[in-house]
């Protein structure tokens, strides 16, 4: 019985991984959409979130399903929880995807054509999807020290956000309101993306060691400027 319930939580963290890896794939299409104005790239990043929220509903369900008929203890009670609050950083993680990809297809005009701000967004685009791959790979090898390295490129997503504020803030902005506005969005999306990949990667710690992480726990809610966002 013991065997089949630790089968099932190493499944758990194999699909885990997909879905994270999946949410990576989709902010890559996402940016790709964005920079090379790609409408039926986005549409198809749109599309699979609905494979995401596929993939949270039935393993939130399986979670549920090994705390009710398990009864696990312990460290096994620990995979669990933190399984559920990875789901819940990994779906998030393909809603902000969804989210580029929704300004790729509907804003005009695209935010991209700002060569002040273009190579700002390309590098925080990188930065984002390496972090959901990293975060993948720590759930794949149970490394408990990834949080710690995955935080390491977040701050450099941090800072690219400020300077990308920097820019768009300054006196001599001319490209007008609305793609400074849709700037700043997409920002914000790579910077709270990366903050979830974060936070999955901390939870690894959390699952291998008990212990839980500081540092950006707090960061994780997240600010625009002085104002909370809904995301």
């Amino acid at each position: 019985m013991r065997a089949a319930f630790h089968a099932g939580l190493d499944e758990l963290a194999s699909h885990l991984a997909r879905m994270v890896r999946l949410a990576g794939d989709m902010m890559t299409n996402a940016s790709i959409a964005l920079h090379q104005n790609d409408l039926a790239l986005a549409a198809l990043v749109v599309d699979d979130y609905d494979q995401i929220k596929g993939l949270y509903t039935s393993l939130e369900r399986r979670c549920v399903a090994l705390l009710a008929l398990e009864a696990p203890v312990a460290g096994d009670l620990r995979v669990v929880v933190s399984t559920v609050h990875a789901l819940g950083h990994a779906q998030r993680m393909g809603n902000l995807a969804r989210h580029v990809a929704m300004i790729a297809q509907f804003k005009r005009p695209n935010p991209m054509t700002s060569g002040t701000v273009r190579p700002v967004l390309a590098r925080m685009s990188l930065l984002a999807s390496q972090l959901a791959a990293d975060a993948a790979t720590a759930i794949e090898y149970q490394d408990p020290l990834s949080g710690c390295r995955l935080a390491v490129a977040d701050d450099e997503v941090d800072a690219l956000l400020r300077h990308l504020f920097g820019i768009l803030f300054a006196k001599d902005w001319s490209d007008g309101v609305e793609p400074a506005v849709n700037a700043a969005l997409i920002g914000r999306y790579y910077e709270r993306f990366g903050d979830h990949a974060v936070a999955i990667a901390r939870g690894v710690c959390y699952r291998v060691t008990g212990e839980i992480s500081d540092g950006h726990a707090v960061r994780a809610a997240g600010y625009f400027g002085e104002h909370r966002l809904p995301f």
